[in-house]
């Protein structure tokens, strides 16, 4: 199939890493947004054969990942009153709240459900007028949409009993902010294909211009990431600092139009805190005035008290950068995919289950420092 065999072929696989090890004379990190690129990375053994001299660390761009365990606990609110069916994707059911996780709610005889999309949520509430139904909105810019697309077509189908529970997070914001801390050690981006193909390239191009420091957008198959690793390491040892679209095939410079009119349409951008990170100033949307009959903390009156994260996770660390998840002195022990103590191990996109998946070697890293 085209756009997957194309980009998993062996000979574009090794002539690219030829070009990474003839170019590379300098040591240099690079840090990968997204959890998928991660997985991709990991999975096809892409770590072990890169030169040495390049360190791969692994960003925040898994949102189950970064969502707070604050914002979990009102989604277990939520999920306990009787008379609200909770829906959510599938990562979200086991990542932990402050005492328990949306499975267990779930077993305890709560109304939660796995779907596919929030439109389908919206039907859900059609068939169920008796309900409030309740979609759990986790995502970056690229699931936002649909998310705001199901609020405009409840409203204009009259559907009343529907709202989101918005944790949705921003990339560049969490860029900046991992480039802004003293203890950063990033040279270069690649930035999330998905998430350009949605809001387009142009809010990169300030962060590359002040912070001196390459971002190229790539897919996810192999040919994809070495390609984009040996475009940022090309800058790097030019000195260069620019913006960059490997993933040419589906990324626009504007992105796309019609999507971004919908977020905009639904959403504001506000503050968002991060799970492992802390509060990130306008790094996240949440329901607009306009349509705030639709946002499930207005409707419901959340007010609960803020949760501490876990102190035996070490996600924060892991998704700035400063540390792999095979540092954690819990990985594989204490934290493992049926009982973790953070995120980073449950989800897809978690670069903690990248590792306990896949990875050739689990023993101790060492540091990155």
């Amino acid at each position: 199939m085209k756009y997957l065999s194309e980009y998993r072929d062996p000979a574009l696989v090794e002539d690219y890493l030829k070009q990474i090890h003839q170019v590379t004379t300098k040591p240099w990190t690079l840090m990968e947004i997204c959890g998928g690129q991660t997985h991709s990375l990991v999975k096809n053994g892409i770590l072990d054969m890169l030169p040495e001299k390049i360190t791969m660390v692994h960003g925040p761009g898994c949102p189950v990942c970064v969502t707070p365990i604050s914002i979990i606990d009102e989604a277990i609110y939520l999920a306990k009153q009787p008379n609200i069916i909770l829906c959510s994707f599938g990562d979200m059911l086991r990542v932990p709240g402050s005492k328990e996780n949306l499975l267990e709610v779930k077993a305890m005889g709560a109304d939660v459900r796995i779907l596919y999309s929030p439109l389908e949520a919206v039907q859900l509430a059609k068939e169920n007028p008796d309900k409030e139904v309740v979609f759990f909105a986790v995502g970056f810019e690229t699931t936002a949409p649909a998310n705001a697309l199901s609020i405009v077509q409840a409203a204009q189908t009259g559907v009343k009993n529907y709202s989101i529970l918005a944790s949705h997070v921003l990339v560049p914001p969490a860029m900046e902010a991992i480039l802004g801390d003293p203890d950063n050690l990033i040279d270069g981006f690649l930035a999330a294909g998905h998430v350009c193909t949605i809001m387009g390239m142009e809010e990169y191009y300030p962060i590359a211009e002040k912070y001196k420091c390459p971002v190229v957008i790539t897919g996810f198959e192999p040919v994809d990431l070495l390609q984009g690793i040996l475009m940022t390491v090309q800058q790097l040892e030019k000195g260069e600092y620019k913006v960059e679209n490997q993933y040419t095939r589906y990324v626009q410079r504007e992105g796309n139009k019609l999507a971004k009119a919908t977020l905009e349409k639904v959403f504001e951008v506000s503050d968002r805190t991060w799970r492992g990170i802390g509060k990130i100033p306008m790094s996240g949307y949440e329901v607009n005035e306009k349509y705030k009959r639709y946002n499930s903390r207005i409707k419901f009156n959340l007010d609960l008290p803020a949760a501490e994260e876990n102190k035996e996770c070490i996600s924060g660390a892991i998704m700035k950068g400063l540390k792999k998840p095979l540092q954690c002195p819990n990985f594989g022990k204490a934290c493992r995919p049926e009982h973790p103590l953070g995120a980073p191990m449950v989800s897809s996109e978690g670069a903690c289950a990248a590792y306990y998946h896949y990875a050739s070697d689990q023993k101790p890293a060492e540091a990155l420092s």
